[in-house]
């Protein structure tokens, strides 16, 4: 009995394959990650209200996150990437690297960007890197962030 001669698989033409635009990628200087439970996110809001929101969130995370149906995912996807961050510089929320020195938000492609405040700014440049790429998941339960310090090489 012969094998079954399978069918070659169809790939679009590149002429008709559109090339993503992806960041240039570099050497890694630090990597973080973080996993926080969404519920502690929701328990932290109930309990503190808006205090909790003013101390750990920038305006332009609140403006985002509140305004979808399912707000504490976002928050808690946002929380995780302030303290990946914070662990790919190796320093923690805390002295050298606030709440608000890092904000999440969204670039053309809706992939999540970093802005650094003047504190985050120094501690790349002291790091040698050049930019930090995240990346964010979630699910009913938790959320999860992903980043990385890299410098860029030409």
């Amino acid at each position: 009995m012969s094998a079954p001669i399978a069918a070659p698989i169809a790939t679009p033409s590149p002429a008709h394959t559109p090339a993503p635009s992806l960041p240039p990628g570099g050497l890694l200087v630090g990597i973080g990650a973080d996993l926080v439970d969404i519920d502690r996110i929701r328990g932290v809001h109930e309990r503190q209200g808006g205090r909790f929101l003013r101390r750990v969130f920038t305006d332009e995370e609140l403006g985002y996150c509140l305004a979808i149906k399912h707000p504490h995912q976002h928050l808690a996807a946002r929380f995780a990437a302030k303290e990946a961050v914070a662990k790919a510089f190796a320093t923690g929320i805390g002295a050298e690297l606030g709440w608000h020195s890092v904000s999440v938000y969204h670039g053309a492609r809706h992939e999540p960007l970093v802005r650094l405040d003047a504190a985050g700014e120094a501690l790349l440049r002291r790091a040698g890197a050049t930019r930090v790429l995240l990346t964010l998941s979630h699910t009913d339960t938790a959320a999860l962030a992903v980043a990385a310090l890299v410098r860029e090489v030409s």
